[in-house]
């Protein structure tokens, strides 16, 4: 073996898939934007009107939905995924997206399938009103199978100091508001794959929708906002708790929206509910804390009071 096409690596195909990406990467650009593409890095400029701008950044990636989507060839969503987990983070702190980067790591290119993953962030990313700045494809041949897929990113986001949302603003008698989600989002497909095993496949389609991307809602209606969670692993119980302060804690009516079927299907592989109520969102992928009484016309999707903020520790659901 004495050439790096030998090794596994496939330069040559690295290169076709550089020019295979450039059209949707750039086309999520704007006069913002710093850098060429293909170039080492890339940035962006501060929007104008912030007095004391605090720049936030997250990073995740979409985890083991993406052997679902292996084993189907269904990658068209998998970008508003990993979209979606970062700058929805950021959404929780009342953070705006700035720019977005990804890492796409694979054990060889194949090049339709890339074309379509990268694709699939950058529609992800004007959906979320942010330029696709840049990334990184990395073949690791001897370290994955061939077929192995894993895909990664980060966010920057900015907001003005005296807005970060948080624990420190919430108070008791407040509401907790729930955003609909119509699926999972990116959380507890391994235990999806566990109790579904070969039935993965064929509910695949309803499995892999993609993610909602909260955080252009949750910018429009910051004026209202106290606090915010994302509902990821842990669920709504895990991650409520997280934005409340000490003494006081948050009862959640889980009849007061529906439980999309998904979960009901899930549930059916023998999930008991407690294990389902600390893995999954159950239909509410987003919350919001805000005074009684709000005007939420300015939120979409779906906003419904499902709860209460009062004094004492946790988060009941009921």
């Amino acid at each position: 073996m004495t050439s790096y096409r030998q090794a596994g690596v496939d330069l040559e195909g690295a290169d076709r898939h550089t020019e295979n990406i450039a059209s949707p990467v750039t086309a999520t650009w704007t006069k913002d934007v710093v850098g060429g593409f293909g170039g080492f890095a890339a940035g962006v400029r501060l929007p104008e009107g912030y007095d004391d701008p605090v720049l936030m950044m997250s990073t995740d990636g979409v985890g083991t939905k993406l052997e679902v989507a292996r084993r189907t060839g269904l990658w068209s969503g998998v970008g508003h995924d990993l979209v979606a987990m970062c700058v929805d983070d950021l959404a929780a702190a009342g953070a705006s997206p700035l720019g977005f980067v990804d890492y796409l790591a694979v054990g060889a290119l194949q090049e339709e399938r890339d074309k379509a993953i990268v694709a699939s962030v950058a529609d992800a990313c004007s959906v979320a009103g942010m330029p696709l700045l840049g990334g990184e494809t990395a073949e690791h041949p001897g370290v994955m199978e061939p077929t192995a897929v894993d895909l990664a990113g980060a966010a920057m986001g900015v907001v003005e100091a005296n807005a970060v949302l948080g624990p420190d603003r919430v108070r008791a008698g407040d509401l907790v508001i729930g955003l609909s989600s119509p699926n999972l989002r990116s959380n507890g497909f391994s235990l999806v794959r566990a109790v579904m095993q070969d039935d993965v496949e064929a509910h695949a389609a309803t499995l892999l929708e993609p993610s909602v991307i909260y955080s252009p809602s949750i910018a429009s209606s910051a004026s209202i906002l106290k606090a915010a969670a994302h509902i990821t692993g842990g669920g709504l119980a895990g991650n409520v708790a997280r934005v409340l302060p000490a003494g006081l804690g948050a009862t959640i009516d889980t009849t007061s929206w529906e439980r999309p079927a998904v979960f009901d299907l899930i549930q059916s592989y023998g999930v008991a509910e407690e294990e389902m109520r600390k893995t999954f969102n159950l239909g509410i992928g987003f919350v919001v804390i805000v005074d009684p009484e709000p005007d939420l016309s300015s939120l979409d999707h779906n906003p419904t009071v499902i709860g209460t903020v009062h004094p004492g520790a946790g988060v009941n659901l009921v």
